[in-house]
This record gives structure tokens, sequence and C-alpha cells, in this order.
């Protein structure tokens, strides 16, 4: 599409009432995704736009548009495309409506994929042959094409059927809700001083190895976006653990380590050492919420339980959707200061003041 094109297609998306939108990208090689495509639909005509053609100034005009229309922007497990708008904008294109999360909210099952979705509601079963599809090569074929408007052409058909029966049965504010909670910005931005978060074996750690944890996660995360390359392109998480837990004090003892390749331990070795003997071992990071529960915790946290599965069940909607079990061991832990969803708006409506009742 070609800027006179796209600017045409702008007019007819700033006056719809919504657009249907979604991203084609690739990222296995880098730390953030390289949008190739979006394609757009308001219900009359549909488009691919080659977002690697349009130069970012020529590209302004589209995220001006969504930015500052009212319309629903229509996306199907939106995370991954709002990860994207964040990179490139800073913001994140609101009135969200997701599909996905309408289709929770419904009982249609949590987690819902796009395909299974049309299928369930429209009957049609899409082709996914092409999913893994480079999307970066040009020039695209005819069925690539046609396979990725297809994600909009649809989603402009399931659109006014999730609508309408979210207004009948009294849910629409509780998607409002969790579309606005998801178009927070800082939800997609990862500082460098919190990805130790990311690191699963975290807690397994000695405490004495957390804060060195910490120290070598902060600047793989750094590093990863400067160079824009994935993390584990520039450290492994195993081999964060290991240096850690054996603080390594020369080139000898690192490389003893086993868990560098020798390109990694030639390029960031010195590095990795004043990291390590640099890192302040007297603040240790706190990780109560990783503790295992006491005995009254865990009574208390088999009565939320119960009451989630039974509440979920009485709406008709995954426990998972309702609170998954990281929302109900918080609130065992920290009651009304919890903060998560199952303590604010509709859920806490729904369930949370039974809940914090039985902690």
């Amino acid at each position: 599409m070609q800027p006179a094109a796209l600017a045409e297609a702008l007019d007819a998306w700033s006056k719809a009432p919504w657009v249907a939108l979604d991203t084609e990208f690739v990222r296995e090689t880098t730390y953030f995704p390289k949008l190739c495509l979006i394609q757009a639909s308001d219900g009359v005509h549909a488009a691919c736009i080659d977002t690697l053609a349009l130069t970012p100034p020529q590209l302004q005009p589209l995220f001006d548009t969504l930015a500052g229309s009212t319309a629903d922007k229509v996306f199907h497990s939106a995370s991954q495309d709002l990860e994207i708008f964040v990179q490139l904008t800073g913001d994140c294109p609101r009135p969200l409506f997701d599909t996905q999360t309408a289709a929770a909210l419904l009982g249609d099952g949590d987690q819902l994929g796009y395909a299974a979705l049309v299928e369930k509601r429209l009957g049609i079963k899409l082709d996914k042959s092409l999913t893994r599809t480079d999307w970066s090569r040009r020039p695209l074929s005819v069925a690539e094409l046609s396979y990725a408007v297809d994600d909009v052409r649809y989603l402009a058909e399931l659109y006014p059927l999730l609508l309408e029966e979210l207004e009948r049965r009294g849910r629409l504010a509780w998607l409002r809700e969790d579309c606005a909670r998801a178009t927070n910005p800082a939800r997609y931005q990862t500082l460098p001083e919190q990805a130790w978060r990311r690191l699963k074996g975290f807690t397994r750690l000695a405490p004495a190895a957390r804060p060195i944890a910490a120290t070598l996660a902060a600047w793989r995360e750094q590093t990863a976006q400067q160079r824009d390359r994935p993390r584990k392109w520039i450290l492994e998480d195993d081999a964060i653990y290991r240096i850690a837990e054996r603080a390594p004090t020369s080139i000898a003892q690192l490389d003893g380590l086993n868990v560098l390749q020798a390109k990694t331990l030639e390029r960031h070795g010195r590095q990795l050492l004043e990291l390590v003997a640099n890192t302040d071992l007297s603040a240790p990071i706190a990780i109560d919420d990783a503790l295992p529960f006491d005995e009254p915790q865990k009574a208390a946290f088999k009565r939320v339980q119960d009451a989630l599965r039974a509440a979920a069940d009485a709406l008709g909607v995954s426990v998972s959707l309702l609170g998954p079990r990281a929302d109900a061991e918080a609130i065992v832990r920290h009651g009304a200061e919890a903060a998560v969803p199952l303590m604010s708006g509709w859920r806490r409506e729904t369930i949370g003041e039974k809940l914090l009742a039985l902690r």
C-alpha cells in the first residue's frame, strides 16, 4: 500500500465505529519484534500495510489515526501486537476490544486461539498451513497475503457478535475493564532492574547468590536491548545461575564453569567478573511472595481456591480468568492490599470481598 492509498484508507477508518487490526512480525534473531505487516479492516474494506516498504514518517499518520480515534480497536490476543505499538509509539491503541478476552468472558474457553474461535462462532475452518511464514521476505505470495488478511476479515465478523452478547449478558463493562488494564504501556516494557523476575530458577538460589543473579539479569537485559538481540544470545539463564552460585573471580574460574561459549567468554568475560565483584551482597532481594505457605496459610488458600472455583462455575468462565493461582496466593498473603485484579473492579464485586473474609 502506497502512502496515497494509505491516506485514503485512514480517512475511511477514522470515521468507522471500529477497526479490526492484526500484525505480522519476526523476532527469532532480535530482542524487539520486527514489524512486517499491519492488517486492518473496518468491515467493508480490508488491507495489508507493508510496514517494510514505508518509512516511519509515512507510517505516522496510521499511528496518529489509531491514537486519535475513539473507535474500538479490535484485536485477538492483543498482547504481542500491543508490545509492537508500544515499541514504535510509546503507547497502545485504545479503546481495545480483545476478542480472546470477550470469548473467555462469554464462556467459550480461556486463551482460545483465533482459528478455534472462528470455527466455534462462525463455522469456518481456517487454513493455518502458513503460520510459520517468514513475513520479512518479499515479495509475499497471494496466498500469504490472503492468509494475513483473513485475520482481520473474520475479526470484523466476530466483533459485532461478541459485542452484542456481552451487552445482552451484562458483561461488556467487564471486557472494558480488562482491556483497559491490557493497554497500560508499562505491561510491555521490561526494566533491566526488574529482569530478575523473569528467572524461573531465581527463588531456588541461595540468598547470597540472588543479588549477583539480579545484577547479571539486569546487565543481560540492557545489553540485549542495546544490541537488539535475544536474551539467550547474550547469556543463558543457566549461565546466570551458575555464575551467581560460584561467584568466580578470574577468567580461569569463569571458564571452568563450562557455561559460556568461547566467543561469549572472550567478549564479555571481564565485564561479567566486574559485575560479580561489584555486586552489593548486603542488599538481598526480597522474595517473600515465593516462600512456602505455613499451615494456616495453606488452609486459607484452599478456602480461597474452592470459592474461586465455585464462583467461576456459576459464572460459566474459567477459574484462571476469574482469579489465577498467583492472584489467589497474593490475597492470602496480602489481603485487600494485594495488587491483583481480584481486588478491583468487577472481580472484587463478584467474588473478591468474599475471598477476603475467607483468608
